[in-house]
């Protein structure tokens, strides 16, 4: 995988608002959020977008969902946020390191855009 903005982000070559990491992964504020709260959690062993996942990443996409309801909570919103994962470009995927968005804070509507 080539270097991207968030493999810079893991590696401290570029500053982020860091709100939770562990070995496995790292959640950071979004510098253009879509809501009160948009928290980017991204692994930090890199997969280019959700359909180049295998069945060997199987325990890190749990753990991953696993800490997006966690940070949600942490911020205060254990029972209304959305989780947005965008798979390809034509779908809306800017950044090709998988990524989950945290959304919270304002109503949602369906479907989702």
């Amino acid at each position: 995988m080539t270097e991207t903005l968030f493999s810079k982000i893991i590696d401290r070559e570029i500053p982020a608002d860091i709100v939770y990491e562990d070995e496995l992964c790292l959640a950071f504020r979004d510098i253009n959020p879509q809501a009160p709260v948009h928290i980017l959690l991204i692994p930090k062993q890199p997969i280019v977008k959700i359909a180049d996942a295998t069945e060997s990443d199987q325990s890190l996409l749990g753990h991953l969902l696993l800490k997006a309801g966690e940070i949600a909570r942490e911020q205060g919103y254990a029972d209304a946020f959305r989780l947005v994962v965008n798979n390809g470009e034509e779908a809306g995927q800017t950044v090709f390191h998988l990524h989950i968005h945290i959304l919270a804070g304002r109503e949602f509507s369906w479907p989702a855009g």
